[in-house]
């Protein structure tokens, strides 16, 4: 009998090491845990910030790329335009150095024929060959070679040997020449579909290059060009469109979200913020535009000798059609540099100004694009006023368009999103309303989280079991007691981790709102900033308006290269 109770003395002894070592255990757990769920809210954070920061530098790396295939494609087209037209580009140089050297009779006749005759054999299809040999032909009074070079010249490229010897003869002083040759270039113009190398008879008529009396013919035809097509239906829907487009291609891809971060980050509707901000920042870029135009004084060449030349030069090596599918990949490659390697921006603007580089316009689009695209039409300040002035009444139609549509795209409401909890605004009026809504919910997903921090089934099984058994110590003696005991020791600390978890759960939200309504109020104060941005930046379109107003046809017309354009005060 006294074996059997050292037996039960020795196995209790044991039950009860083994009861606190599992104590401890779970202690160690239940800590590892709370470090656990803290370590994953940081995790979380960390993610978040890395996927941004991965996004981020896939985008840079994206246009980095774009950046450098663009500028490696600008070198290779331009080589490739070298080894294909460079034959064409030597006979472009001889055709002014032909006429400086019989200006200064420095030259010999038989050179300068020899020169042409030889770039007649280099380049069998170029227009412009023939025509020099009939240049180096008249200068040398061979008139039966004169006529016949003329022909070939003429029957490879009538327009622009047309346009060609016009400004050859009015380099020469030849008038009734140079208006013979006018007459016949206007004779094969349709206003519906011209070359763009008609650009340069504007930018004749101008520079002030014709006399008077010629500028005087330009102009009529002009004017009976204009009348011609506002004759068609949709005319004027067609001109808003075409102005439209030429005002939006001026329109900035700048990315605002440095300047607004918390908007950018919590508003799902950022993207129209950006979008909006960027087409009000348009009313700048246009008004900018238009003051480079109009601002100061044009200093005219210092002879037209000098105005012809610089003429001829851009009709010979500008206009050529064989060049325009190089031209326009160079072109798109020179935007994407612009663009700084964001070749989506980069292509939005080509295809909003892609009619520059057209074989053949009518002629309000020349006007547009000589006024808005110099770079790519080749015209001087001087045209640009011009052609500004001519369409000022469509600029004005399609800048109100323009802004009236831009105004209309603007989201009045703002979307905020802060986890799971989300709400509008306008213009910040509401933050008070906001912040509270915020805060209920919040507390509504703490009371969840808290009643969701209990004992379970299992615990409240370990009291009723643990009651029980040391109930029956009484009759079954110390292991019934011992084993009671340590069931309800369990359920006890089941119940200090549930404390512990519903203070980390009270502290976690409290963290949380703090973060969130400081995120808020943030938001609230870039809304009311972002929509004084927008303001200012839409009122710029009262400026462009007044300047558009502002400006006369009348202004820009020169009655000779020697009578100084009348320059509006800007």
């Amino acid at each position: 009998m006294s074996s059997e109770r050292i037996i039960q003395v020795a196995d209790l002894s044991l039950i009860l090491g083994s009861l606190r070592s599992l104590q401890s255990d779970i202690g160690t757990v239940s800590n590892q845990v709370d470090n656990v769920g803290h370590d994953l809210s940081q995790t979380r954070a960390e993610l978040s910030r890395l996927e941004q920061a991965f996004a981020d530098f896939v985008e840079a790396d994206l246009k980095a790329k774009e950046l450098s295939l663009a500028e490696t494609r600008q070198v290779k087209i331009r080589q490739e335009i070298e080894n294909t037209f460079g034959q064409n580009a030597v006979v472009r140089r001889q055709a002014t150095g032909i006429l400086q050297a019989s200006d200064i009779q420095l030259v010999r006749q038989e050179t300068i024929r020899g020169a042409t005759e030889e770039l007649m054999l280099s380049t069998p299809r170029y227009w412009l060959a023939p025509a020099l040999v009939a240049l180096a032909a008249w200068l040398g009074d061979n008139r039966d070679l004169a006529q016949r070079a003329l022909a070939e010249a003429v029957r490879r490229d009538d327009e622009k040997t047309s346009l060609f010897f016009a400004l050859i003869s009015r380099r020469a002083g030849r008038s009734e020449a140079n208006r013979t040759w006018l007459d016949r270039y206007f004779g094969l113009q349709n206003p519906h579909q011209l070359d763009r190398q008609t650009v340069v008879m504007v930018d004749a008529m101008a520079n002030g290059v014709f006399n008077a009396d010629t500028t005087q013919l330009c102009s009529k035809r002009i004017t009976a060009w204009i009348e011609e097509l506002s004759q068609q239906a949709g005319f004027a829907e067609a001109q808003r469109s075409q102005w439209s487009d030429a005002l939006r291609s001026k329109t900035p891809h700048a990315d605002h979200a440095d300047d607004y971060p918390h908007l950018s980050r919590f508003s799902p509707t950022w993207g129209a913020l950006g979008t909006s901000l960027n087409e009000a920042s348009m009313q700048s870029a246009v008004l900018q535009h238009f003051e480079q135009v109009f601002q100061g004084e044009i200093k005219p060449a210092s002879s037209v000798l000098v105005a012809v030349d610089d003429l001829l030069t851009k009709l010979v090596t500008r206009f050529d059609d064989e060049e325009l599918p190089l031209r326009r990949q160079e072109e798109l490659c020179r935007l994407i540099i612009e663009e700084s390697g964001d070749k989506r921006a980069a292509q939005s603007r080509y295809d909003l100004q892609s009619k520059t580089l057209d074989t053949q316009v009518d002629f309000t689009q020349l006007l547009t694009n000589a006024a808005m695209h110099p770079e790519t039409s080749h015209v001087t300040r001087a045209t640009q006023r011009f052609a500004i002035a001519h369409s000022r009444d469509w600029i004005l139609d399609a800048h109100s368009d323009v802004t009236a549509k831009a105004r209309q795209k603007v989201p009045q409401r703002i979307d905020l999103q802060l986890e799971d909890w989300s709400g509008q605004t306008s213009a910040g009026e509401n933050e008070a309303e906001l912040l509270a809504s915020l805060a209920s919910h919040l507390d509504q997903r703490e009371a969840e989280a808290l009643a969701g921090a209990k004992l379970g089934l299992k615990h409240w099984g370990a009291v009723a079991i643990g009651a029980v058994l040391v109930l029956m110590s009484v009759s079954y003696g110390m292991v019934s007691l011992v084993l009671g005991l340590a069931a309800l020791g369990w359920a006890y600390l089941g119940h200090r981790t549930v404390q512990k978890l519903r203070i980390k759960i009270r502290d976690d939200f409290a963290r949380l709102k703090t973060q969130s309504a400081q995120a808020l109020r943030a938001c609230m104060a870039e809304t009311v900033e972002l929509r004084r941005d927008l303001a200012q930046r839409d009122g710029v379109s009262a400026n462009v308006t007044a300047l558009l107003e502002s400006i006369s046809p009348a202004q820009h017309l020169l009655s000779g290269h020697d009578n100084v354009r009348r320059v509006m005060s800007a």
